[in-house]
């Protein structure tokens, strides 16, 4: 299907600003936004766009990639928001490098910032498993300060998780993707549950918010090997038609729905289904 022009993208693109962006600030990726019709940040707009099938070959996404271009090269502010728990200016670089490297990949600027995390992750798992005093030292040395908390030192989040995707050599991939899977906390912003264990519940918005997760990591080389128990989670609970269906309240604005309305069950169950397919295709499973 071609969601882009769908009832829910045309309402996302009609509340796009003449800059690129969305709203009044950049940052948020909640996922509570039932409907365009509430403010969304540029964020929001990005990540739901993703999910509806844009790419930087449509205009509403090449304005918004050039204008986090211009922020990148320091011609303007993506806006005035600021958060004290972060070093604010280092997090925003973290975010639109991450945004730009996702809808072009061949971004110079966005690959110069990845290849710094690149080098800081490499030199934290060189000893085979992940070193703090190592990952403190390499940021250090990456950006002149020691990280203090949050972001700068939990990097399994939405945004370095993104970043990292074909940065890093075999062997800290394979160690990385251990650690992130392994991890109490899961994957900040996403799926904040440990990733080796599925939910219990598929017909659910945390199955489909796990889906999430398996489609962050599908970016990496090695994700087949790693994600095999989550591929037989899905081929579990495909039901006897071939279709998957994590229920009415997986519909949360942001993945789902990709139809203009769910009020069909089958729209549904067509949805769910083209989304973990999409995902089964581009890991090879």
């Amino acid at each position: 299907m071609d969601h882009t022009s769908g009832k829910w993208a045309k309402e996302i693109v009609e509340f796009q600003n003449c800059d690129g962006t969305w709203g009044l600030t950049f940052h948020s990726m909640s996922h509570n936004q039932k409907s365009s019709k509430k403010p969304l940040t540029t964020e929001q707009a990005l990540f739901r766009l993703k999910a509806l099938g844009f790419d930087i070959n449509d205009e509403p996404i090449r304005k918004a990639v050039e204008c986090m271009k211009a922020c990148l090269r320091e011609e303007r502010r993506i806006d005035d928001y600021w958060e004290k728990i972060h070093d604010w200016p280092l997090f925003t670089k973290l975010m639109l490098s991450t945004w730009v490297k996702i809808f072009d990949s061949n971004d110079d600027l966005s690959l110069g910032f990845a290849k710094k995390w690149a080098d800081i992750i490499e030199h934290s798992f060189s000893k085979g498993s992940y070193d703090h005093d190592a990952y403190v030292n390499a940021y250090t040395m990456q950006f002149g300060k020691k990280p203090r908390g949050g972001r700068e030192i939990d990097f399994v989040d939405f945004y370095h998780v993104s970043l990292l995707q074909k940065m890093l050599s075999s062997a800290t991939e394979n160690l990385l993707l251990d650690y992130i899977i392994s991890k109490p906390g899961g994957i900040y912003y996403i799926y904040q549950k440990q990733v080796q264990n599925p939910p219990t519940i598929f017909s659910s918005k945390e199955a489909s918010r796990y889906l999430g997760a398996l489609e962050l990591l599908a970016g990496y080389s090695l994700a087949k090997d790693k994600l095999d128990f989550a591929i037989n989670w899905l081929y579990e609970n495909c039901d006897e038609n071939g279709q998957w269906d994590f229920g009415p309240k997986a519909n949360d604005g942001a993945y789902f729905p990709l139809s203009d309305s769910w009020r069909k069950i089958e729209d549904r169950k067509a949805d769910c289904t083209e989304r973990v397919t999409a995902f089964l295709q581009e890991i090879g499973a």
